[in-house]
């Protein structure tokens, strides 16, 4: 996921820009990223959220296998079936979201509580939901913003030269991007110590 974010935040170069702004304004350029700067970081946390809806790690979800025949939206659906919940596609539904393929966090800062990453609501449920929701998900609230706020936070970052970015997706276990993500850092802060491992 934290290459997906990164990909994007390259494509979309006036939405890093406000990352880094309001890691400027939180952090600022004399301090690392610490654990208690991450609940101040609204807009990356909308990244974050927005990158999750677009790319889905896992876009389909465990198969659920009902205990008796029923009827769910028309069609329906013999007892004993195994049933795929396609997130990737109900993340992207132009009938729920907005122009649905852009990338564009500011739709997760209208009501921030209104699409959390539990899957609560069920237009959006990057890790699942319910009882089979994924346990990568406490990981994941903990260490993506962590993970991306120092990287942009520490570092510019360019791609290098002659090399375009693309967005193609590789399907498996989990969803990849087609090329690895390739970037150069360039140091930000103010002091070289600030880079010095204590």
């Amino acid at each position: 996921m934290v290459e997906w974010a990164m990909t994007e935040l390259m494509q979309n170069r006036d939405v890093m820009n406000k990352v880094v702004h309001e890691l400027m304004e939180v952090v600022g350029e004399d301090e690392m990223v610490e654990e208690h700067h991450l609940p101040k970081l609204k807009y990356l946390n909308a990244v974050i959220k927005e990158a999750l809806r677009l790319h889905p790690a896992g876009p389909l979800l465990l198969p659920r296998t009902p205990h008796a025949s029923c009827v769910v939206g028309g069609y329906m659906i013999p007892k004993g079936s195994n049933v795929f919940l396609n997130v990737g596609y109900i993340q992207r539904d132009p009938k729920i979201w907005d122009r649905p393929l852009e990338f564009r966090p500011e739709r997760f800062l209208e009501d921030p509580n209104e699409y959390d990453l539990s899957g609560n609501n069920f237009t959006y449920m990057p890790f699942g939901s319910g009882r089979r929701v994924c346990a990568g998900l406490a990981l994941a609230e903990r260490m993506l913003p962590y993970i991306l706020a120092s990287l942009l936070h520490s570092f510019e970052w360019e791609l290098p030269q002659g090399v375009e970015l693309d967005l193609l997706e590789k399907f498996g276990l989990v969803v990849k991007k087609m090329k690895p993500l390739v970037a150069i850092p360039k140091p930000r802060l103010s002091s070289p110590e600030l880079y010095m491992l204590s």
